[in-house]
Order: structure tokens, then C-alpha cells, then sequence
């Protein structure tokens, strides 16, 4: 199931990999990394391939998928992988991953597909496995540009994982957008454990 949204990373690839290839997420890295317990992450939206880079040189076992077929392609450049033209909607993977990097990709899941989309995580990572997430810090969705953004707070978020059963929360945190001209704006960072 590829959406609409996908056109805009197609159209917009040069300056949207351009506003985001060299922000520092070491961080968010640090802060998922230390819970792994093995070598397998599926970075799930790689878009630039930024992500799938630094965990290749780390020594991970990397598998980038992307909706955008421009960002499969600068993936795929930038590593040296063979990245999967796969939405999240598409996951096939069962027991597979220690970890999934899900970057600024699930907040483009609409609202009533998000469970499914959980399920689908919870189903490709292993017994313990460790999902990084982040969603735009708001209390209400929106549209800007042909995309549409799932936003959740920390107790919007709260709710929602308590309806699932499949994840625990290991870390919460908000930090703000590092891209020039955000300043204003917070992103949600979320680890959570399948149960």
C-alpha cells in the first residue's frame, strides 16, 4: 500500500536529503543502541541512507526499506546496500530483526492504520526486540506540502500503547527539529520493547 505522500520525496529528494543527510542523531542512536541484544536492524524509512550508514559502520547488519523510490535509491548510493522498495504497510518480515530505526517514518502512517503498522513491527522483530520511533510533539494531525502527519504527545502516546499490548516503553523523550528553520518545533522519541 504506497501513498500519495510518496510523491513528494520523489519530486523533492535533492533538497529534502540536503535538509537532512548530515543532522546529528548520535543521541537517538546512543539511546537505542544500548538496548540491542543483537546485530539485525531494519532502519524503516531510510530516506538519505543517513541512518543505514552509521549503523553499517558500527557493524550492524543493516536492511534499509523505504516507500520513496528516489530514497531507495540514495539509500542504496550512500551504502552500498540493496535497500527494498517496501512501505511500512508492506513489512513481511517474521522474527527477523534485534531492532528497528523508524526515524521520522511511522509519523506519515494515517491515524487509523497505526495498530496495524504496530503489529507489523512487533511481528518482524525477535522475542525482546527494541523499536526506536519519533512523531512530531502535537496534539493534532495535519497536512503541509501533499504529506500527512500522525502527531502524538507523550500522554497521547501513553494511550495509544496501552491499547496495543505488544510494546513496553523502555524511554521518552522530546527533543527539538534540528533542521534550519524549525526551531520551533519538537519531535516525540519513543523506545519501546515487544512484550
Amino acid at each position: 500500500m504506497r501513498t500519495i505522500f510518496n510523491d513528494y520525496y520523489d519530486l523533492n529528494a535533492p533538497s529534502y536529503i540536503a535538509s537532512t543527510l548530515n543532522l546529528d542523531m548520535g543521541e537517538h542512536y546512543a539511546r537505542f543502541l544500548k538496548y540491542l541484544s543483537g546485530t539485525k536492524i531494519l532502519d524503516l524509512g531510510s530516506g538519505s541512507g543517513r541512518d543505514s550508514l552509521y549503523f553499517l559502520k558500527e557493524g550492524y547488519d543493516v536492511t534499509p526499506i523505504d516507500s520513496s523510490l528516489a530514497m531507495v535509491k540514495a539509500t542504496s548510493e550512500l551504502t552500498g546496500l540493496n535497500a527494498r522498495h517496501l512501505s511500512i504497510q508492506e513489512l513481511d518480515y517474521i522474527d527477523h530483526f534485534d531492532g528497528i530505526w523508524a526515524s521520522a517514518s511511522l509519523v506519515h502512517v494515517p491515524r487509523n492504520e497505526m495498530e496495524l503498522a504496530f503489529s507489523l513491527l512487533a511481528r518482524a522483530l525477535k522475542a525482546n526486540g527494541v523499536l526506536y520511533c519519533s512523531f512530531k510533539n502535537r496534539e493534532e494531525d495535519y497536512t503541509s506540502e501533499g504529506r500527512s502527519f500522525t502527531c502524538y504527545t507523550p500522554l497521547l502516546f501513553e494511550e495509544f500503547l496501552g491499547s496495543l499490548g505488544s510494546f513496553t516503553l523502555l524511554e521518552m523523550v522530546t527533543s527539538p527539529d534540528l533542521r534550519f528553520g524549525r526551531s520551533g518545533e519538537s519531535w516525540l522519541n519513543l523506545i519501546l520493547r515487544t512484550t
